[in-house]
This record gives structure tokens, sequence and C-alpha cells, in this order.
């Protein structure tokens, strides 16, 4: 599998008029690889494929497992930087050219570069490799089913114990703990728990605020599976039956969350699947203050191409892992947030499929 990513990558590098590629990027290095120990880099070509490491590979599950039919070369001195000994490997081997990472690179980096191999013609391979990331194989896929299932399950756990009085910053950790627990890496991103006047905000760091009664709680969660990644967000009311401001707020988002499901089809613009959540909220009169996108992409980020937002270009290809995740918030009384992790599907296959099933019914905790 991982080799026929790479011959992929290779072809197209062929087609640029680069005899060599240098991928820098750990997201990158791990899709390519299977694995992307710490500062670890992989050469493509000319010759043999390359994963150079600064330290010999742990095999830490955070990391991965390199390919067994990679090369892997430590370096003889831990201190030297692996783009560098890669551009004098590419050298060394024939090449007269080498696309790399320039999104990646640091200025120092890229002029070291040249001063180790100054006949070799250094070329920007982009985006390339997060392109050839977007639609996603179904063991990608089942990797993220499982990181879903994980996050579900920290959740429903959580739920189930006593939260008034406590901080959200204990809820958070608590919930990180729980998803390691279930056999995650770890958390996919720094989960976010948020109560009464701080709930719907898509950013909120969890304070030492304590949960009250009658509070709006929304989390914002994701576990991190063999280095997949996904993300949940739900909404609650504590203790109480909901006010009826509550109530409508919840509906009038779960609506616009919906609308974005549905939306979700091979063959449909980015920024319609965006347009199908945000209007429903505009017509409400909440258009100020809306984020500035619907959702994104998924996978060894936690957030990758494509971007549901309202500028965006492009559409939706079957195979591709995303997130809904309108929300609301009022400043000073708090919001809503309904987030999923869907997997686009075309309507002969069943339509978008969902890997996040917490429910979204707006419960009383």
């Amino acid at each position: 599998m991982h080799a026929v990513r790479r011959g992929l990558l290779r072809d197209r590098c062929a087609a640029a008029g680069s005899a060599a590629a240098l991928v820098s990027r750990p997201a990158n290095v791990r899709y390519l690889a299977g694995g992307a120990p710490p500062g670890a880099v992989l050469l493509l070509g000319p010759g043999e494929d390359v994963l150079l490491c600064p330290r010999a590979p742990t095999g830490e599950s955070g990391h991965g497992r390199p390919d067994e039919a990679l090369r892997v070369d430590v370096l003889p001195v831990p201190d030297e930087d692996p783009v560098v000994a890669a551009a004098g490997l590419a050298a060394a081997s024939g090449a007269d050219s080498l696309a790399v990472e320039e999104h990646d690179l640091t200025v120092a980096r890229h002029r070291a570069m040249g001063k180790a191999a100054p006949r070799l013609r250094l070329a920007d391979l982009g985006f390339t490799v997060e392109q050839q990331r977007i639609v996603k194989d179904e063991e990608e896929i089942g990797c993220l089913r499982i990181a879903a299932e994980i996050t579900d399950q920290a959740l429903g756990e959580l739920l189930e114990s006593i939260l008034v009085g406590r901080t959200e910053r204990h809820l958070a950790l608590e919930l990180e703990r729980r998803l390691v627990d279930h056999g995650a890496d770890g958390p996919a991103f720094a989960t976010s728990v948020a109560t009464g006047p701080n709930s719907g905000q898509g950013r909120h760091r969890p304070s030492d605020r304590r949960v009250e009664e009658g509070d709006f709680l929304s989390v914002r969660l994701g576990a991190s599976y063999h280095g997949y990644r996904c993300e949940i967000g739900r909404t609650f009311v504590i203790g109480t039956a909901p006010a009826q401001w509550q109530i409508e707020l919840y509906d009038l988002v779960f609506a616009a969350q919906r609308a974005g499901r549905e939306a979700l089809t091979p063959g449909a613009a980015y920024r319609d699947v965006d347009r199908a959540a945000r209007h429903l909220l505009e017509s409400a009169g909440h258009g100020e203050g809306l984020q500035q996108r619907t959702g994104h992409g998924v996978g060894l980020e936690i957030e990758e191409d494509p971007q549901l937002a309202p500028t965006a270009m492009g559409k939706l290809d079957a195979c591709v892992p995303v997130t809904v995740e309108p929300g609301v918030h009022l400043p000073g009384r708090g919001g809503v947030r309904i987030d999923d992790t869907l997997v686009v599907r075309p309507e002969a296959d069943g339509g978008p499929e969902l890997l996040t099933m917490t429910t979204k019914e707006l419960l009383a905790l």
C-alpha cells in the first residue's frame, strides 16, 4: 500500500521534471512510509527510496511503523539535519533535481540543502502529497471508524457521571484520559469543554469555571488511532429541563448541521455544503460571528483539505472524510455546537457514512 502511494508520487514528480522528491512534513512522511519517527524525512528516488532518521525508530504507536520494504537509514551524527543529508544523498545518487516541500522547510534549511548539494536544482513539490491524501482508502477509513468509536465511548462514559460542580479543565482532562484508556494513541487535538457563557465557542480553552445547573455544556474532542484523527462536538443542558431559548437555539443549529450532512454527496461543491448549513443560521439572524467554515477534511491531521467554506473551490469525491460542525455563540449567554465526522459516499451506497454516533438529542444531564 505504501509502495503504491510512493509510486504515484514518483510518477507525478517525473511528469513535472524532478528526478527525486524529499518529503519532510510528518503527516506526509507517515502517509508514504507507514511511520514517521520524530525528525524523519523520506527521499524518493532516483534510486532506492530511503527514510532518513536522526535516531533509530522506536516503534511507538503514535509514530507508526515504517514499511518493512523501505530502506531506513539512521544518521551517524544525531545533530545532523536529515533534509541536508537527503540532499547530499540525492546528489550522490545522480539526481540533478529534487522536489521539496517548501511550505514545510525554513529558509535556513533550504539554504543549507543548497550548500550541501550546490549542483542539485531544488524545485517546489507544493501540496502534492496533501492532495493525494484527500481521498482515503478503506484501511484509512477503518482507522477513522475506530477512532470515532473510541471517542463515542469516552464521551458516553462522561455523560453518565456527575458533572455539577466540576471544572471545565477537570472534565477535559478526564475525557482525554478516557480516550487513552479505550485504546487511542492520544487526543486528536486539545479537548474543549465549555460551560454556561463559554459554551458554543469553537476554540474555547477549558478554564476553572465550574459547571452549574441550567448551563449549556458543549464539548469537542476526538481520538487519534494509528495516526488517524476524528472529531465530535455535542451540547447538553445541565441538571434541569432546558429553557425555551436553549431549545430554540439548539433546534436551529441541529437543523443547520443536518442540512450540511445531507449536502455531502460526491460532486457537491465545497462551498455549497457550507452554504447549506450557513444559510439557515444567517436567515435566523446569526450571520455575524459565525465561524469561517462549516467543516474540513480529517485524516492523519485533524484539519486537512477539503475546506467547507464560502470561498472554497473544488468538489467532493467519494471516500473523503470531513467534519460538519456549525455552531452559534451568544455573547454572555452561551451557545450550541454540533460536530460530526462523516465519510462522503454515493447515494447508491447509502449516502454519507456517519462515524460519530453519540446522540444529538438535547439531553438534560
